[in-house]
């Protein structure tokens, strides 16, 4: 038997309100985080605001700061016409053993179903929004036959590792289909993706996509479970549920997902539950963040500390 993290996914109601959508209804999003702890007590939070279609779509993404995880104030914005883009998705906020910070943001080509990753760097987190103090360049360009977005990206034993969503482009009415694969790096700007890290499970719940949102790594900084986002038909886009997984032996950074049902939903409309990233504390604790479905229709950014572990 397998232990799995639950504790605060069983009620994530109850986890604490970090960032509101800026309206309510349907199609309004805040959420979408990636979270880097520096010290013991402050917190960098990046995650994307997203109006309904018609009205913008993934307008911006937002980084912001707090000293207990859970209060936050906004430090700076990256708007997507800095980027060109038709909307933006998830980042993957990443601060790098010098101490400089990076921001891999989620451009959509405007009329298309492509999408391309660039990496915004700086020297602190407050300049990522900043043309004059920050960087910008492609590491993971427009490919004809997929869209590439949300990285999950990851520092660890001298090696930069990325988990990409991955949308298939050759069927024009089913672009909503998604898995994960894997890449690496030696500069954590040019990459090479190697594998499939994660596929859909077929007549399973995840059988329509699964994208990895957070890699959990042990003292040896190996992978050494996986969180992903999951769901079965085309009409539950936008509205997925959070899936566990565990590392694949023999294929390095990729993972075998455990499970009949999802271990964490809303008890909200659509049920959607997604994104979920997870910092370690130093007290042996971890806190979750996650995009929750609100009962009107639209997400919220919330979080919880995990402390326990129950039985899968």
């Amino acid at each position: 038997m397998l232990s799995v993290p639950l504790h605060g996914l069983e009620r994530p109601e109850e986890g604490e309100l970090v960032v509101a959508p800026e309206i309510a209804g349907p199609g309004a999003w805040s959420g979408a985080p990636s979270v880097v702890m520096v010290g013991d007590s402050l917190f960098y939070l990046a995650y994307r605001v997203r109006m309904p279609l018609g009205q913008g779509r993934g307008v911006s993404n937002v980084i912001a700061r707090s000293s207990d995880g859970v209060h936050f104030e906004p430090v700076t914005v990256l708007r997507k016409d800095r980027f060109g883009a038709e909307s933006l998705e998830r980042p993957a906020l990443v601060r790098t053993e010098d101490g400089r910070w990076r921001l891999f943001v989620s451009c959509a080509i405007p009329g298309s179903k492509r999408w391309r990753i660039v990496v915004v760097e700086a020297a602190e987190p407050e300049d990522l929004g900043d043309p004059d103090r920050s960087s910008v360049r492609a590491v993971l360009a427009e490919y004809a036959d997929r869209a590439v977005k949300d990285p999950v990206v990851v520092h660890a034993g001298g090696t930069w590792h990325m988990w990409v969503c991955v949308h298939p482009l050759d069927d024009p009415g089913a672009t909503d289909r998604m898995r994960t694969d894997y890449g690496t790096s030696t500069d954590g700007l040019n990459w090479t993706l190697l594998r499939t890290a994660l596929a859909p499970r077929h007549g399973q719940w995840d059988s329509r996509g699964a994208r990895i949102t957070a890699v959990v790594l042990g003292a040896d900084g190996r992978p050494t479970a996986a969180y992903y986002d999951g769901r079965s038909t085309a009409e539950e886009n936008w509205e997925e549920r959070v899936g566990f997984a565990v590392p694949m032996v023999g294929e390095p950074g990729a993972f075998v997902a455990l499970g009949a049902r999802p271990i964490g939903q809303s008890p909200y409309g659509a049920q959607g539950l997604r994104y979920l990233n997870v910092i370690a504390r130093p007290d042996g604790t971890s806190r979750l963040y996650y995009e929750m479905t609100r009962a009107d229709g639209a997400h919220e950014l919330r979080t919880c500390v995990q402390t326990a572990a129950s039985a899968f």
